[in-house]
């Protein structure tokens, strides 16, 4: 189940990678701070931007915001970007349209920016300057998370044409080398995504799933579902686009729209990743990333379940294409066997332009 799950999203994944990796490769990092120095509207739209450029690795988001703040910029514009960075990048939207439809991926992109809206409401009304100071004093110290070399690491080109730079040598070498490290940074996520959905798809039977989100009761799932949702994630320690898969076997299991997307939203709260805001702002920091995060994502995906209820986006059969009876010469693996190409055209320039110094910096 989980292999053929994997086949069915192999030339999406390797598409969104290389996709990112191209953003990343004439999107410098380091100018970054220069431009997130406030939390006004203009810099928390720069925020968004500069997140959906970047990798979707959460891991490597949460490192990279800790980043950026300890380089100045405002605690607020530092959280938009990385939400922005896991849930506003080209691979997540490609997967879930494939796995999902294109419903729940346009749901995602609406929902991203309501939910940013929501964080920075509770921001300005509960984050106070001795929290941010006592935040900066802990961050300041450099305890280690995951993924700090994937954060601190910077090969994109400058000057010039967008074009010119992607196709220089140096562009194409920092492609290669994102693409690389990308798939370094969340190959686990993927992984044990795949393996939890597959084993949940087998295990449990959809009753379970059905009485466990309420499906009997149409109006209160709505509700129920963005509440739970975003607790299952924080259970599977699943994150990235690795939560895809399981999002898939949850729809089909009768959770709601709304908690769908709650479900994907939640990424970033999930325990692996609660214990590194631990380590980079403190305890204090981390419950307060956790409820504010928390509530937005839940206020996010309620605004999606009710607003696409009423313009009628949302799928009404509940059968994601998550599995194959079996690989055939279909459309998905020519894209997969095309998109292969691509990738060992990718593997074959990193390892001819030091892929040791990149993996051995990455640790």
């Amino acid at each position: 189940m989980a292999f053929a799950m994997f086949w069915e999203i192999l030339w999406a994944l390797i598409l969104g990678f290389s996709l990112s990796a191209v953003v990343q490769a004439v999107v410098s990092k380091f100018e970054m701070s220069r431009l997130l120095g406030d939390d006004s509207p203009k810099t928390l739209s720069i925020a968004t931007a500069l997140g959906a450029a970047s990798s979707s690795c959460s891991y490597a988001a949460v490192a990279l915001a800790r980043s950026i703040f300890r380089k100045g910029a405002s605690f607020t514009a530092a959280m938009v970007f990385e939400l922005a960075s896991t849930n506003l990048v080209a691979e997540l939207g490609i997967i879930m349209i494939i796995l999902m439809g294109w419903q729940f991926a346009a749901a995602e992109f609406v929902g991203a920016p309501v939910m940013v809206v929501i964080l920075v409401v509770l921001f300005r009304a509960f984050l106070t300057s001795q929290m941010v100071d006592e935040a900066g004093t802990q961050a300041d110290k450099g305890v280690r998370g995951s993924m700090e070399g994937h954060a601190e690491m910077d090969m994109s080109v400058r000057g010039g044409p967008i074009i010119k730079r992607m196709f220089s040598p140096e562009g194409r070498t920092g492609i290669s080398h994102y693409f690389v490290m990308d798939w370094v940074a969340i190959w686990k996520d993927i992984a044990g995504g795949l393996l939890l959905a597959g084993a949940l798809a087998v295990w449990v039977p959809k009753d379970f799933w059905k009485g466990f989100f309420l499906s009997s009761h149409p109006l209160l799932a709505k509700f129920w579902g963005p509440l739970v949702g975003p607790l299952v994630a924080i259970a599977s320690f699943v994150c990235s686009v690795g939560n895809v898969p399981l999002a898939a076997v949850l729809w089909n299991g009768g959770i709601s729209f709304g908690g769908v997307i709650a479900f994907i939203f939640a990424d970033l709260i999930v325990l692996p990743v609660l214990d590194i805001y631990r380590k980079y702002y403190g305890w204090k920091m981390m419950w307060f990333i956790l409820v504010t995060f928390y509530t937005a994502m839940v206020g996010g995906a309620l605004v999606i379940e009710f607003l696409f209820g009423a313009a009628g986006w949302v799928p009404q059969q509940r059968s994601c294409q998550i599995v194959e009876a079996a690989i055939t010469l279909n459309y998905t693996t020519i894209l997969n066997l095309i998109f292969l190409v691509l990738a060992a055209l990718l593997l074959s320039r990193f390892f001819r332009t030091g892929e040791r110094q990149m993996l051995r910096h990455m640790k």
